[in-house]
């Protein structure tokens, strides 16, 4: 069975303690539920759909055309259009058929007045747009949330591609010290001192950005300040006794790094997690703001802050969503993180003699 040590057990409970930071995780952890599964309260497409005795479920099913419904047309349903017809047709009340909408039924990417001129509209609760539409007639709450998962997925994968390049160079640097840590030191110098915009906009011009894209780049560039972490903290612990140890009794050298060092730096990889997950978030609204970021119509915080300081007197509640959606998610990232970076401070379960 899977047993926490003592000394972690300790730390979680010290986490816990600090109520800033503790409930600022759960209410993070219930956005991020909330974003992804986002289809079952925001989506253009039908949840339940009965007709004719048949049971339809389109919101993660396959495109259903109008035909299927009866309505005549080979293209996607316009479920709000279907759930009119329902309410209005006799045959099919008594049949039982109905049409259940999300509490917003709109998309992230529809026009929600087609036909009609593109302005921002502010919000309107009747037509259920919380937080009214932007420039393009599309709803901003949509765009919020769904800009919200992408930034949620460029933030892992950046993560996860900085921690992973920087972990194994930084170890490597730290352990072997020597020609190794001076290549990687020289490496890292020069490889520093790219101007990482103007590589974006050469890669812009060159292809389409894309998610993939736009996390290879932010991995190239911010691997650097995690290897140094590590290094220093490899250079400390293998100076101890139990590498020597571990050494004499003809352990591999990915053993020692990754089953003795790696653990016992551990919390200098965990304090620093919430605060690089903020700034992939604010990597890619910058990106996104200044046009070099995901392609349009993808929903994304920073083409919504575009809009809304380019249309600030006219539709103030583009940047107002924007940026307290912004400001909230990274207050409460940066609170998670302080309180794991307190939990897990080692002075405070470490004695020195």
């Amino acid at each position: 069975m899977f047993r926490l040590n003592p000394i972690t057990l300790k730390k979680l409970r010290r986490f816990r303690s600090l109520r800033r930071g503790w409930w600022s995780f759960w209410l993070l952890t219930a956005l991020v539920l909330f974003t992804f599964a986002a289809e079952l309260f925001i989506n253009h497409r039908a949840l339940v759909v009965r007709h004719d005795g048949r049971w339809f479920f389109p919101a993660y099913g396959d495109v259903l055309p109008g035909d299927t419904f009866g309505l005549g047309y080979q293209w996607e349903t316009d479920y709000r259009q279907l759930r009119e017809r329902m309410r209005g047709d006799a045959v099919a009340r008594e049949r039982g058929d109905f049409t259940l909408l999300a509490a917003i039924p709109y998309n992230a990417t529809e026009n929600c007045y087609p036909g009609e001129f593109y302005r921002a509209r502010p919000p309107d609760l009747e037509k259920r747009h919380l937080l009214g539409t932007d420039t393009q007639n599309r709803d901003i709450f949509a765009r919020l949330v769904y800009g919200f998962r992408k930034a949620l997925i460029f933030s892992f994968w950046v993560v996860a591609g900085t921690y992973a390049l920087g972990i194994v160079i930084g170890c490597a640097m730290g352990y072997y010290r020597g020609a190794v840590d001076l290549v990687f030191q020289r490496v890292i110098e020069i490889w520093s001192n790219v101007p990482f915009l103007y590589v974006v906009i050469i890669i812009a011009s060159l292809v389409r950005p894309s998610l993939g894209w736009l996390v290879v780049i932010n991995i190239a560039f911010g691997w650097m300040g995690m290897t140094y972490y590590m290094r220093t903290g490899t250079l400390k612990e293998a100076a101890r006794d139990y590498v020597a140890s571990a050494q004499v009794l003809g352990a591999s050298d990915a053993r020692i790094i990754f089953r003795h060092i790696l653990p016992n730096t551990a919390a200098t990889l965990v304090t620093f997690v919430p605060f690089s997950v903020a700034g992939a978030i604010g990597s890619l609204t910058a990106l996104d703001f200044l046009g070099f970021g995901l392609p349009v119509p993808t929903p994304s915080w920073g083409e919504l802050l575009r809009q809304g300081t380019q249309n600030l007197t006219t539709a103030p509640w583009i940047v107002v969503s924007a940026v307290t959606a912004m400001t909230l998610v990274l207050t409460l990232v940066t609170f998670v993180g302080e309180a794991i970076r307190e939990a897990f401070d080692p002075r405070k379960f470490t004695t020195y003699q």
